[in-house]
C-alpha cells in the first residue's frame, strides 16, 4: 500500500456512477461520507431508521451542485426481518443492476457497565443491531456487490474491538465480530474483484462518543468529515487489490 489512507485527497470524479450504499447516514460519519461520496460522483443511497433524518441528509445532498439524487432506504436493523432484508437487496438490483460500494457505519453503544452487571436482554439487542444486522445485510447484498466491476465493502470497527477494555461489554465484543466478519470475507473472496476491509475512526466528534466520554471536550476532537479520506480511499479504485485489512483513519 504505497498511499497513506489517512492523508488520502480524493481526485474529483472519484467515485463517478457508482452506487454506494451507507448505513446510519443521518448522523456523525455516515452523514459526512454520504455528502462527501455525492460530491465524488456517487449515487448514494441513504439507510437509517428515521425517516425525518435520512430526509434531511437527502435535502443536504440535493442542495449540492451537480450531484446524483440520492435514494432514502429506511430498515430498522433492531427489528428487520429476513425479507425486509431481501426487499431492499431486490430494490437495487432491480434500479442499479450493481452495487460498488457498502459501507457499514450503523451501530448502538449499549451500556457501559462490567460484564456482572450487564443486562442479557441488551447484550443481545447490541450484538443484533452491530452484528448480525451487519452480515444479514452483507449476505443478502453479495449478488449486486459481485456485479459491480469494482465493489468494495468498508466495516467500521473500533479500537475496543480489538483489544478488550473494562466497561466495553457488548459494543466491544461485536467489534471483535465485526473485524472477524470482514477477514472472513476477505479471505472468502481474495480470488475476486471484492474487496473487504475494516477501519476504525478512533475518537471522532459524535453523538455516540459523547454518550461514551460525556465529560470530554468535544473541541478537541476530529470531526467526521476529518476521518472521511480512508473511506474514500477504500470505495475508490486507488485502493484496488487491498482487502483484509483493519485500518485507522
Amino acid at each position: 500500500m504505497d498511499i497513506d489512507p489517512t492523508k488520502y485527497d480524493p481526485p474529483a470524479g472519484l467515485l463517478d456512477d457508482r452506487v454506494i450504499l451507507i448505513t446510519g447516514a443521518s448522523d456523525g460519519i455516515g452523514k459526512a461520507l454520504a455528502l462527501a461520496c455525492a460530491r465524488l460522483g456517487a449515487h448514494v443511497i441513504l439507510h437509517g431508521r428515521n425517516t425525518g433524518k435520512l430526509e434531511a441528509t437527502y435535502d443536504e445532498i440535493v442542495a449540492l451542485e451537480s450531484v446524483q439524487r440520492p435514494s432514502i432506504a429506511v430498515l430498522d436493523l433492531a427489528t428487520a426481518d429476513s425479507g425486509a432484508y431481501l426487499s431492499l437487496a431486490k430494490s437495487v438490483e432491480s434500479e442499479f443492476g450493481r452495487l460498488d460500494g457498502l459501507v457499514h457505519n450503523a451501530s448502538i453503544l449499549g451500556q457501559r457497565l462490567s460484564i456482572e452487571q450487564y443486562d442479557a436482554g441488551e447484550w443481545q439487542q447490541v450484538l443484533h443491531v452491530n452484528l448480525t444486522a451487519a452480515f444479514a445485510l452483507t449476505q443478502v447484498l453479495l449478488p449486486p456487490l459481485r456485479s459491480a466491476a469494482d465493489p468494495s465493502i468498508i466495516f467500521t470497527s473500533s479500537g475496543v474491538g480489538r483489544v478488550g477494555k473494562a466497561f466495553w461489554g457488548a459494543y466491544a465484543v461485536s467489534k471483535f465480530g465485526i473485524e472477524a466478519l470482514s477477514q472472513i470475507l476477505a479471505n472468502e473472496h481474495e480470488h475476486t474483484d471484492l474487496r473487504v476491509n475494516c477501519i476504525n475512526p478512533g475518537p471522532t466528534r459524535t453523538k455516540m462518543r459523547l454518550a461514551a466520554y460525556p465529560a470530554e471536550d468535544r473541541d478537541l476532537l476530529p470531526t467526521p468529515a476529518d476521518v472521511l479520506p480512508t473511506y474514500l480511499y477504500l470505495l475508490g479504485p486507488d485502493s484496488r487489490g487491498v482487502t483484509g485489512q483493519s485500518l485507522d483513519a
